[in-house]
């Protein structure tokens, strides 16, 4: 999971303020790549999404981008 951190979700991560996928398929893809990394990691395979996040102490990419968009707007309206 560090190397996914490291390597991988700054890519699918990067200016996401400027461009945050709308549409369902779009998101589905990138969250994609994160559930079928999780699946791959040792006795993972079996678990739900949901419960493979929460067993690696992880987040989806769509709550990460939510929680960064509203850090920024926050730090917009405090003249941050």
């Amino acid at each position: 999971m560090r190397a996914f951190n490291t390597y991988v979700r700054p890519i699918l991560e990067y200016a996401t303020l400027v461009w945050s996928p709308v549409l369902k398929q779009d998101i589905y893809k990138l969250e994609g790549v994160q559930k079928e990394f999780t699946k791959r990691l040792s006795d993972m395979s079996y678990l739900h999404y949901e419960a493979r996040l929460k067993a690696l102490s992880s987040t989806s990419l769509e709550q990460r981008r939510i929680r960064n968009d509203l850090i920024t707007c926050y730090k917009y309206l405090n003249n941050e």
